[in-house]
């Protein structure tokens, strides 16, 4: 399958999770790939399986809260490929906290990596969209961009932001053929998502009383997210923007 055919996409937290699995997809549907990220080695390594398998993909060290880094993915992803189709905002942070037990550099460093990387990345990204005649921007949100969650105070918000950054992009570029949309995954096995658990029996425990929240079971896969990524940055998704979508299991049919 050649959905993605002749395009060229840029996403953020590339080597890892659910940003490996994104730029893996994309690649298996023909789109030339950028992964951008702090981890260079990490990078590397998913840009080796790409080319291994017959893509065309590019590394580029980037902190998404620095506006050259930003930037400059843009620049070397169009100086490598020609032209840029897709974003997708994926690199982000959590921590577990209230309003009172959070640090407030802490607050500062969720705020700027979750929803400040988005912002820039998309200022950076659409004049290649618009040269390209248009594209699509994909943000990873989370639900608890929807709904609320005890202890995830500065992340919910940072994650709201999102949900509301789309809505407001999608409505400034739809005129330009430029479509925003949301994906809202739940728990999804990364390995963010093993540190906040733990190894030890308790996390297990945690673990398993949040699986048993969603009605289909189980915790979602990299992969669940790449699919719905592929769909968002194909002609199928063409009449499709500024939508937040609950990528969740279930869970927030409740």
């Amino acid at each position: 399958m050649t959905r993605l055919a002749g395009q060229t996409a840029l996403i953020t937290g590339g080597g890892t999770g659910m940003g490996r699995a994104m730029a893996l997809a994309f690649s298996r549907e023909g789109a030339n790939v950028t992964v951008a990220g702090r981890r260079a080695e990490k990078l590397r390594e998913v840009v080796s399986e790409i080319e291994k398998h017959g893509g065309q993909a590019l590394a580029v060290p980037c902190d998404v809260t620095q506006s050259k880094d930003t930037e400059r993915a843009v620049r070397e992803s169009v100086a490598r490929f020609g032209r840029l189709d897709v974003l997708v905002n994926n690199a982000g942070a959590v921590h577990i906290s209230t309003v009172e037990s959070i640090p407030e550099q802490e607050w500062d460093r969720i705020m700027l990596v979750n929803l400040k990387g988005p912002f820039l990345m998309s200022r950076a990204a659409l004049p290649e969209l618009r040269k390209a005649g248009g594209g699509s921007i994909i943000n990873i949100g989370s639900i608890l961009g929807l709904v609320g969650m005890k202890g995830r105070a500065a992340y919910a918000t940072s994650k709201g932001g999102v949900t509301q950054l789309t809505k407001a992009m999608a409505m400034d570029y739809a005129h330009e053929k430029i479509r925003v949309n949301c994906i809202c995954p739940a728990l999804v096995e990364t390995e963010l998502i093993r540190d906040v658990f733990g190894s030890g029996p308790e996390g297990e425990a945690v673990r398993r009383s949040r699986i048993a929240q969603i009605p289909l079971g189980r915790i979602g896969r990299p992969e669940d997210v790449a699919d719905m990524a592929v769909f968002l940055a194909s002609k199928e998704s063409s009449w499709m923007t500024g939508v937040a979508i609950p990528l969740d299991g279930g869970l927030t049919a409740y």
